[in-house]
């Protein structure tokens, strides 16, 4: 095989075969051999005239029977007819831009309709959704905001009809931790910014007897019972030392500008896939393209997205994700 890409420029030029296409992505999904992925059965055979599998098992005690698989399927490219290198490129672009990649430069990019890049944008910022497993410990910085549009751009008649509160209001609340060691941060939308749905969250990934920082917002104050709590006045000053949220208010930033620089507007329906997307180029912005690239390629399997689900005809959202 040859030398894995590492560049867009080469990316460009060895996933224009298709033999590199399907080598690439049978090293990383099957690293020990090509198995059926609806039986795991090993014993399989290639079709290079149609570019497929088909297992030799019969499938007499599984929901879905069919013996025939490609490279698409139980991925993210299930049921596309989207050739793998249109995908790959798409997906290159999403995880190596660092302000995001909007769906009509894929469509220009690419060759393929804004409609589908659209789809396929979100279909790829799923793979990039990967779920914690562990709790964060030590040093870890809390903090929320508010997403949407800022009032002084609206209309008189709009901002009269839609504001009728304080800053927040209309806007979609997220919360976000980072562990200051690692330098990880994980984001979710909460449904508001009160005690009862801020504190869980921390408490469900961060380890007991951890350092909390956090502004003075009251909603963080019964931490202290579980977390040694410091707490940054931000009326007063925004460093005290050690005692900041510096760290997590600086990814608020490239949040910020990539939803309003690049993507421009975002439904809050589809909000946490934008964070997912972002969480995964902050915490893997250390790595070469190349790299970041290969962590992807690896998270694109057992994931499924419809168009039905995208475009909200089945509900599929996740609720600890979104309240909307």
């Amino acid at each position: 095989m040859k030398q894995e890409p590492k560049t867009l420029q080469e990316a460009i030029v060895y996933f224009s075969n298709p033999d590199n296409c399907r080598e690439y992505l049978i090293a990383r999904r099957w690293p020990n051999g090509v198995t059926c992925p609806r039986c795991d059965s090993p014993n399989v055979t290639y079709s290079p005239k149609h570019n497929r599998w088909q297992c030799a098992s019969h499938h007499q005690n599984i929901e879905d029977k069919r013996r025939q698989f490609t490279l698409k399927t139980g991925t993210i490219f299930e049921d596309s007819n989207v050739k793998l290198d249109k995908w790959l490129m798409a997906m290159w672009m999403v995880v190596n831009c660092k302000n995001g990649v909007s769906s009509y430069e894929i469509h220009r990019a690419i060759g393929v309709t804004q409609k589908t890049a659209w789809f396929m944008d979100h279909r790829i910022r799923l793979a990039l959704g990967m779920e914690p497993s562990e709790k964060m410990v030590g040093h870890i910085e809390v903090d929320e905001t508010f997403i949407g549009g800022r009032a002084r751009y609206m209309h008189k008649a709009d901002r009269k009809r839609k504001i009728h509160g304080t800053g927040g209001y209309g806007k979609v609340a997220v919360m976000g931790l980072l562990d200051r060691h690692s330098k990880q941060v994980r984001t979710m939308v909460v449904p508001n910014v009160r005690r009862r749905s801020l504190d869980p969250v921390v408490r469900q990934h961060v380890e007991a007897g951890s350092n909390i920082y956090s502004d003075a917002f009251k909603s963080y104050t019964s931490l202290q019972d579980e977390y040694v709590h410091q707490v940054i006045d931000h009326a007063e000053k925004y460093v005290d030392g050690q005692v900041h949220t510096n760290g997590i208010e600086n990814f608020w930033s490239l949040l910020k500008r990539t939803l309003k620089g690049t993507y421009v507007s975002v439904e809050p329906f589809h909000l946490f896939r934008y964070l997912d997307e972002q969480s995964f180029r902050f915490n893997n912005r250390t790595l070469t393209d190349g790299q970041r690239f290969d962590i992807a390629s690896r998270a694109i399997i057992g994931k499924r997205l419809t168009f039905a689900e995208v475009t909200g005809k089945t509900d599929f959202r996740r609720p600890h994700r979104l309240d909307a």
